[in-house]
């Protein structure tokens, strides 16, 4: 994410509460079920599209395999932590050919500033191995494919289909399934039923951009420890109960 974009955020001015209405006063549904109505769903995302119209991943990469690459790195690390890993790694090894020259070794020298970086260099060097022998040296925009590269889950598969071929898809990361479950747009108790809620009740018009939007709030606004409720933009929207001052 850019400087302004980052800004933008974090100098989000508070939000006067909406009125209340009739609909708000009404008790909440039975358990299991989702606690908004599809106007309340539009309502949010329009806002955040507001807020950012084209939001971006900060994960840096030039190409679909520098992008799945950067993403199987991720697992348990920061953004700006694999970033700094990454343009050395990727300045001489941007193809899955070019991974193999480079040698399990090396990329592990490499990428070593990074947690878990011996399984994730093993398993690096064994996508690429994959992509080469059964997709021609490249990525494929297909699920079950990339789920069955080494390192590669359903969050990271659906992270490259979005970002690298622009597929609606919703990838729930730890972010994502926090704002999700404390704003009630899901009580889903995994990350695969929160994508199931979300995927539903997400309008198609903001499907590109959804899951940007919600792990960019969970990082600056609507954090685990601290959310800065007084300064959300959908506070009126949230079914937080505990919502800070």
């Amino acid at each position: 994410m850019t400087s302004s974009e980052t800004k933008t955020r974090r100098d989000l001015p508070a939000r006067k509460p909406a009125a209340p209405n009739a609909s708000a006063s009404k008790p909440g549904p039975a358990k299991g079920t989702i606690r908004h109505t599809s106007a309340e769903v539009e309502e949010i995302f329009r806002r955040f599209a507001e807020i950012e119209p084209e939001p971006k991943g900060e994960l840096e990469h030039s190409n679909p395999f520098t992008l799945l690459v950067a993403v199987v790195l991720s697992a348990q690390a920061t953004d700006a932590g694999v970033n700094k890993a990454t343009r050395g790694l990727f300045a001489v090894a941007d193809t899955p050919a070019k991974m193999l020259a480079l040698g399990e070794d090396e990329v592990r020298e490499r990428i070593k500033t990074i947690g878990l970086y011996r399984n994730k260099a093993r398993n690096v060097i064994l996508l690429s191995e994959k992509l080469l022998a059964e997709y021609g040296g490249e990525v494929p925009d297909d699920l079950d494919a990339l789920v069955s590269l080494p390192g590669v889950g359903r969050k990271t598969a659906n992270v490259v289909l979005n970002m690298a071929f622009g597929h609606p898809t919703m990838a729930v990361d730890t972010h994502v399934f926090r704002v999700a479950n404390r704003m009630g747009l899901s009580r889903g108790k995994t990350p695969e039923a929160v994508e199931r809620d979300l995927m539903r009740i997400v309008p198609p018009t903001y499907g590109l951009h959804a899951h940007h939007w919600l792990i960019l709030h969970g990082r600056y606004l609507c954090k685990a420890r601290s959310p800065e409720c007084v300064r959300c933009p959908v506070r009126d929207l949230c079914r937080f109960k505990d919502k800070t001052a």
